[in-house]
């Protein structure tokens, strides 16, 4: 394989996944780039990003601009690099930046494009039911996510698979399939294909606001949405002015029709717009998950109770 100098931009577990990937396939990487550290957690302590972390273990060149600009550009460019790898980064690449590497910029997308652009294709693609997702290795360009693909794979989504499952099975598929296109790449043996003009969809960040299940909408919608948002943030609800965490459910079997948001049993099955949804696995804020069971030993909500949905604009 073809060793080349790389710089290298990402931010979450999954952008670290391919940094790894690089080093162990002996790459050189001449300079990491992730976003600041920033305040996470109940007590918003400030806390490097995965990335930031493997950087400083591995003694790399690490810079955490708030943005990329003209002082980047000129930096990359004086590095002589063959190409910057991309993955989950989170900031704006310039077009001085995307073209400071001799081969540019190549990106490792968690999605089959042209679906899903934008920050959060894993999450969106769980939660609009999709049976199959993939990771597309793209050349960058300065649309968002537009550029050509030289290679992409598929893999199903699973009916029970939550974005913390599918973020590790893709960042394993995105790690080998960029090592293979960075080789293709460098001897010329591989041809980059336009994206198709029909079937872009964009995956917009997620917000907290959306995380608060809406007891109205339907079981399937709301299943998939715990899932999608599984294990981080977490979808949830508000009882006894408590955000309380979801981070497993099914469908269940509404016995009666009830207003929706209505715990309907001692197994916490809640009525939703239609059917039922049963939580199985739940978190208070500052204790550890639990099973349902487990949770309602020591904090109890009766049935008969009505969680409350979210206020409408």
């Amino acid at each position: 394989m073809t060793k080349l100098r790389l710089a290298f931009l990402g931010t979450p577990v999954f952008a670290a996944a391919i940094l790894e990937a690089l080093l162990a396939a002996g790459h050189d990487v001449a300079r990491v780039y992730c976003q600041p550290a920033r305040p996470a957690g109940r007590g918003h302590r400030v806390q490097p990003s995965p990335v930031q972390e493997l950087a400083e273990r591995e003694n790399f060149t690490l810079e955490t601009p708030a943005r990329l600009g003209a002082e980047q550009a000129a930096s990359l460019a004086s590095l002589k690099l063959d190409a910057a790898v991309v993955a989950a980064y989170g900031l704006i690449l310039p077009k001085a930046v995307l073209a400071a590497p001799r081969l540019g910029c190549i990106n490792v997308h968690a999605s089959l494009l042209p679906r899903w652009r934008g920050a959060a294709p894993i999450e969106r693609a769980i939660q609009a039911g999709d049976t199959e997702t993939g990771i597309s290795i793209m050349q960058m360009e300065e649309g968002l996510d537009t550029g050509p693909v030289w290679l992409a794979e598929r893999v199903p989504i699973g009916a029970k698979t939550n974005s913390g499952e599918l973020h590790k099975i893709l960042a394993e598929l995105g790690s080998a399939l960029l090592l293979k296109a960075l080789e293709g790449i460098s001897a010329g043996t591989l041809q980059p294909r336009p994206q198709a003009a029909q079937g872009a969809t964009y995956a917009k960040k997620l917000s907290r606001q959306e995380s608060l299940l809406d007891w109205r909408k339907t079981t399937a919608e709301l299943e998939r949405a715990v899932r999608a948002f599984a294990p981080i943030p977490g979808c949830h609800f508000l009882y006894r002015d408590e955000r309380i965490r979801v981070l497993a459910a099914e469908i269940a079997t509404a016995p009666k029709p009830s207003p929706p948001g209505t715990v309907l049993d001692g197994k916490l099955a809640i009525s939703c717009g239609q059917g039922a949804l049963r939580l199985l696995r739940l978190q208070r804020a500052g204790r550890a998950a639990l099973d349902a069971e487990a949770f309602l030993r020591g904090f109890a909500i009766p049935p008969g109770t009505i969680l409350p949905c979210p206020a409408t604009s």
